[in-house]
């Protein structure tokens, strides 16, 4: 009888403890690895969705955020810019949006929008990548009588409509680019997730 000294119950223990130290041992080795394969904090701020409040924008305003490095315009457009869109259907390029990588398809509509009111835009010229400047108003002196409002690029004379829509005979070729985005709440726009069908 030669395990007749043995305690079995402390052997258990023994085994279990080892078991234990062991397996932290591993993890505590697997832990870098693993976490080196995970995007940085950098990365993931950089596609990550950006949040939008759009009740603090006044109507006719235009506020500005960025999404993936890039200009992201949201404007609350008013009743009397909206009404100028039917009137600029001939003066621009692509009228109907049909080039497809210009908007989501929730965004293929007279409005490039999701609702009406709200136009969200990637603010970078189509035609060499500069940034628009925003000018809402009517016949301006330096953009003529014609002028309904809209956006001006400065460094090439490219002009888009309050849709984002191209006019004719610029350098720019395409309209402006609609992110994908959707409204999580009356109140919240989320730029950079398209949340499924309008």
């Amino acid at each position: 009888m030669a395990n007749s000294g043995v305690d079995k119950h402390r052997r258990h223990l023994l085994i279990a403890a080892a078991s234990v130290v062991g397996g932290a041992g591993a993890a505590a080795m697997a832990a870098p690895f693993l976490t080196s394969m995970s995007p940085s904090a950098r990365a993931l701020a950089a596609g990550a969705p950006v949040e939008v409040d759009v009740s603090n924008i006044e109507p006719g305003q235009l506020i500005r955020v960025i999404w993936r490095g890039k200009p992201v315009w949201v404007v609350n457009r008013t009743e009397e810019m909206l009404a100028t869109l039917p009137g600029m259907d001939s003066r621009v390029r692509d009228p109907h949006s049909d080039v497809l990588t210009q908007q989501p398809e929730y965004a293929k509509n007279e409005y490039r929008s999701r609702k009406p009111e709200y136009l969200v835009l990637i603010g970078i010229c189509t035609h060499l990548g500069c940034s628009p400047t925003y000018r809402p108003e009517v016949a301006p002196a330096d953009l003529g009588a014609n002028w309904q409002g809209g956006w001006y690029c400065a460094c090439h004379g490219s002009r888009f409509d309050l849709a984002g829509r191209v006019f004719k005979n610029v350098p720019a070729a395409t309209n402006l680019v609609v992110p994908p985005y959707y409204f999580a709440s009356e109140q919240l726009l989320i730029v950079g997730q398209d949340g499924g069908a309008a």
